[in-house]
């Protein structure tokens, strides 16, 4: 990623969140997948601020935001996001989420419509039993010890380069393994977002390419033929690319090709 324009804290609900903005245009939010930073989404970064005004944050106690002393919740860091994008006076912004990021992106899109202009989720399930079920039991194997074994990995070492206080990386985890096994189903809530909507997976990722079908039918997606005018389309769309799995699409060039499009408008 290149040098950022800005980087900023910003205060909301009583916790504070590190963000980064590069790029000028339309504003597009990007959140990354657990234990990671928006460096986590590598060149694409840089790709998506080509054309557009990308700010990155860092979710509740990732990153540059410090350990914030408050369970971790999808609907409660969604909450964040919006009033994030108030205080910076977006108004509205494009939302890309991955994993993690994807679910907060989506409870934000669900619980505050009127900040979202367009939503683009990445390896995202709309319910917990989305997920493979290898993905789930290894969410549910995670405990305070993760901490420990966790720090032999690339991403303690990214942490370490960014965060505020390195001794809180503990804090992180045991916030995030307690989050990861929470339930829930969100189907029912789908098909009333307005705004449209990308869905993108790989087809070796940690959610099989039938959850997003299924997915893209309760948007109202793949119900009929589009017709030779288009005239049979939704406004969403499904993009499904070959030879990705749930820990390369984040860094791959072929999802900010994906996404660019949808994002300009078409």
């Amino acid at each position: 990623m290149a040098k950022t324009q800005t980087t900023n804290v910003a205060r909301v609900n009583g916790i504070e969140l590190g963000y980064q903005i590069v790029g000028e245009g339309k504003p597009v939010v990007l959140l990354h997948g657990g234990f990671g930073s928006v460096e986590m989404f590598g060149e694409n970064v840089d790709r998506l601020a080509a054309k557009n005004r990308v700010v990155g944050v860092d979710l509740q106690s990732h990153g540059r935001s410090p350990a914030a002393d408050r369970p971790m919740r999808f609907e409660t860091m969604a909450d964040d996001i919006a009033a994030l994008i108030r205080s910076v006076r977006l108004e509205k912004a494009a939302i890309m989420g991955f994993s993690l990021g994807g679910a907060v992106a989506l409870r934000t899109a669900i619980q505050h419509p009127d900040v979202v202009e367009r939503l683009v989720l990445v390896s995202t399930p709309f319910k917990r039993s989305g997920w493979y079920p290898e993905m789930t039991g290894g969410m549910d194997a995670m405990g305070p010890e993760t901490a420990g074994f966790l720090m032999q990995s690339p991403m303690y070492q990214a942490y370490q380069q960014i965060a505020p206080r390195v001794d809180d990386w503990p804090i992180l985890v045991s916030q995030l393994v307690e989050a990861l096994k929470i339930d829930y189903d969100w189907s029912a809530e789908i098909p009333k977002l307005q705004m449209p909507v990308m869905l993108v997976i790989g087809d070796a990722d940690g959610l099989p390419p039938s959850h997003a079908v299924e997915f893209f039918g309760l948007l109202g997606g793949g119900k009929r033929d589009a017709n030779w005018d288009r005239s049979g389309m939704t406004h969403h769309r499904l993009a499904i690319l070959p030879g990705l799995t749930h820990y390369d699409i984040n860094v791959a060039p072929a999802l900010s090709a994906a996404a660019i499009p949808f994002l300009d408008g078409a």
